[in-house]
């Protein structure tokens, strides 16, 4: 027998033939059919929701106001129309929309900082460490993750006011600090997805409850910070009646700067007599400016709130 035999031919002495092999494919019985018709009608249903409105915001600022009216609502102005529009953003009461945009960095950005100094440890003694008054603190945490927070602004507004807050940044980055879900977010991941044993391993090894919490229990709590992070952060950017109420004038952020934009649109305020106004496409640009932080935040940051998200709910 050939050297060449010896290693085409099969071990078990048959025959194989390579080719062509009959797949029996499974039918989708009607049942499956129909349940994906109607998943996929609910999701071109959201789509046509959401993305349609996104793409007239996006084209408007290439529009005039009259193009904007009569012209189809899909199509692309001009560059020089865009160019126009941002710069009668820019002049309005010279560059407030910067003032209003740093306020809100500022107190977002703040609010942010103590609400991971206070949400994280306190989301980890809840989940790790037996204490007295530990399932009450647990118990009036979720209650207040109930009551809205436009009914907190008058007792808030009293207190403030009453140690003379109210008008500085203090008066909303206190308010904004407090984020009770961020609490119940950060315990139900170390509940769930943080190894007990891990944790008692470090302690017999001698490590401090400061050490293990820092150098094993925040590692791996990356991805619930960035989440509780970016919700925090989206609340607190895309918040209106709290600075409204707190900060009005220059001091206010850039939601509520917008509504200043708004009022001076002759066709939503038609007792406007101001002498500057506002048309549909400078509305537009500046809605655009103002989301455009936290999406960007949201594009850099999607992995780990992917991960936070999906923290606990599967099985290794």
């Amino acid at each position: 027998m050939s050297a060449t035999e010896l290693i085409t031919r099969p071990k078990s002495g048959k025959s194989k033939r390579y080719g062509a092999r009959d797949v029996e494919t499974e039918r989708p019985s009607p049942g499956r059919w129909l349940g994906r018709v109607l998943a996929w009608s609910i999701i071109g249903v959201f789509l046509l929701f959401f993305v349609i409105p996104m793409v007239w915001l996006m084209l408007a600022p290439t529009k005039t106001a009259r193009e904007l009216l009569l012209d189809n609502p899909f199509s692309f102005g001009a560059f020089d129309t865009l160019f126009s529009n941002w710069g009668e953003l820019m002049a309005f009461q010279n560059g407030i929309v910067w003032v209003w945009l740093g306020n809100a960095t500022l107190y977002s950005g703040v609010a942010l900082v103590i609400t991971l100094l206070v949400s994280i440890p306190a989301g980890y003694a809840l989940a790790m460490v037996e204490f007295r008054g530990r399932k009450l603190l647990l118990m009036t945490t979720l209650i207040v993750m109930l009551i809205p927070n436009t009914a907190l602004v008058l007792p808030i507004f009293l207190e403030l006011s009453a140690v003379g807050l109210v008008g500085t940044a203090w008066s909303v980055i206190l308010p904004f600090s407090f984020y009770p879900f961020g609490v119940y977010l950060t315990y139900i991941y170390f509940s769930t997805a943080v190894s007990q044993d891990l944790l008692n391993a470090a302690r017999i090894d001698g490590a401090g409850e400061f050490r293990v919490f820092t150098k094993i229990a925040m590692p791996l709590a990356t991805p619930v910070i960035a989440l509780v992070g970016f919700f925090s952060l989206v609340a607190n950017w895309n918040n209106y009646f709290l600075p409204f109420v707190m900060v009005p004038g220059r001091k206010s952020p850039i939601q509520v700067g917008l509504a200043e934009l708004l009022s001076n649109v002759p066709l939503f305020n038609p007792t406007t007599s101001g002498s500057v106004t506002i048309s549909l496409p400078v509305l537009a640009l500046a809605t655009i400016l103002s989301v455009a932080p936290v999406l960007i935040i949201f594009l850099f940051s999607q992995r780990f709130l992917v991960s936070g998200l999906t923290a606990g709910g599967t099985k290794e």
